[in-house]
């Protein structure tokens, strides 16, 4: 049976239901960033003493065709609930309502936001600036698609010697495989796996986990999954990264049931 039927791919509002009873069941506060074209953008965090402990922060939605990053974050959340009560938490589950809504890169104003959050000054990236700073972050996950892509792959921002990447995709890729291409997006890639260290020279504008690294978080990863694969995969692979980056990278364990 379908995970998710394709006619609600693009459905915000039964996406937003679903993520009201996540922050019921999981003891989360969930609020408005800001509103644009007519729609609330959302977010959530933990409540009480948790605030203040270093966070995991989680994002999608920031492109609207991409659908399988914002309904994998949520079957992730869903299965879950436990290590949401547990730890300090910040999570954005579609920064990007109307392209959702009409399957579009851009927002209603025709911008990629995912080039604007260094403006203080834009309508969604100005208040999301505002609502991320002062935060001690101590991961974060962008969750993205692909149309281009061949295979599942993940940009790493890190201050760690080593790459842990090739160790994370290890564990999620038993539906739809490692991008087994050299090159992806202008950057060398091995294995799935594109460790930056600089912003490629043709870039116009900061990307959401760019800006998370300058601020201070100290290992960032975009995760793509292949938009033209079955959605079904994609939502499941996007749920299963989640679970393998946290599982390494803060010895959560792996809870996905």
């Amino acid at each position: 049976m379908s995970l998710l039927p394709h006619h609600r791919a693009h459905d915000y509002r039964a996406l937003i239901i679903g993520w009201r009873a996540v922050a019921q069941k999981a003891r989360l506060k969930m609020l408005v960033l800001t509103e644009v074209s007519g729609h609330k953008v959302w977010y959530l965090e933990s409540t009480g003493s948790r605030v203040q402990q270093e966070a995991i922060y989680l994002s999608s939605g920031v492109h609207g065709d991409e659908p399988g990053a914002a309904w994998g974050l949520l079957k992730w959340a869903q299965a879950h609930i436990e290590l949401l009560r547990k730890e300090s938490i910040l999570i954005c589950p579609c920064l990007n309502p109307h392209g959702l809504i009409a399957n579009t890169r851009v927002d209603h104003r025709g911008e990629d936001i995912n080039r604007r959050f260094h403006l203080e000054e834009d309508e969604v990236c100005g208040p999301w600036r505002r609502m991320t700073q002062g935060r001690h972050l101590k991961i974060a996950l962008c969750l993205h698609e692909d149309y281009d892509a061949q295979g599942c792959y993940v940009y790493e921002l890190s201050r760690y010697a080593e790459p842990i990447s090739y160790q994370i995709l290890q564990h999620c890729t038993h539906a739809i495989p490692p991008d087994s291409r050299s090159k992806i997006d202008i950057s060398r890639a091995r294995q799935g796996v594109i460790r930056r260290r600089r912003l490629p020279r043709d870039m116009v504008g900061l990307p959401e986990a760019m800006v998370l690294h300058h601020l201070g978080c100290p290992l960032t990863l975009t995760f793509e999954t292949p938009s033209e694969f079955s959605l079904d995969d994609r939502v499941q692979t996007q749920a299963d990264f989640i679970s393998a980056a946290l599982s390494f990278t803060l010895g959560l364990g792996n809870t996905e049931k």
